[in-house]
Formats: C-alpha cells, sequence, structure tokens
C-alpha cells in the first residue's frame, strides 16, 4: 500500500518497534488501530507529555490498545498491546456512550 501525500506520518525507532514487538504488535497493526475511523480515543496522563490511547481494530480485526504522543504533525506510537477484554466490549458495541 502507497502512503499518500496527505497520509499522517508516524515516527519508528528501535525504542518503541520494540515495545510493540514485545507485545507481539507490529507496526502496521499500531498504524492501522490508530487510524481506524472507529477507534475510541483517550487522554492519558502521564508526566509532561501528552498522551492518547487508541482502542481500534487492525487490518485482520484485531483489537488494540495503542499509547502515544503527538510532537507537532508526527504520530509517535509508544507502547501497543491486546486491548483488555472490557474495552475491546466496549469498542465492539460503538464505544463509550
Amino acid at each position: 500500500m502507497r502512503a499518500k501525500a496527505d497520509d499522517p506520518k508516524f515516527e519508528w525507532d528501535k525504542g518503541n518497534v520494540g515495545h510493540l514487538a514485545r507485545h507481539n504488535v507490529s507496526q502496521s497493526e499500531a498504524q492501522d488501530a490508530i487510524l481506524d475511523t472507529h477507534a475510541i480515543m483517550l487522554e492519558i496522563q502521564t508526566g509532561e507529555e501528552e498522551r492518547l490511547q487508541a482502542v481500534g481494530a487492525t487490518g485482520a480485526g484485531r483489537i488494540i490498545a495503542v499509547v502515544f504522543t503527538l510532537r507537532d504533525e508526527v504520530i509517535r506510537p509508544i507502547t501497543a498491546y491486546d486491548a483488555p477484554v472490557r474495552m475491546q466490549q466496549i469498542y465492539l458495541r460503538g464505544g463509550l456512550t
């Protein structure tokens, strides 16, 4: 799949790729979940840098949670893992109500 000029940019390095790998999540799965139009977005309070969590589906239908931050206009995933069952149920019901 070829990136379009208006596609969001992601920042990857050994650190965040390694965090994802520890949870058996690939870069493309993390990107899918963040860009999922039905993803649940949550703000997380951690230190000085604002972080967000996306609970979304991958192209294969796996529901994962991805913690990320925005630096300028670049998305930097921090870690990702299989979403807890409760969050999967909320996602499948169509979000928080």
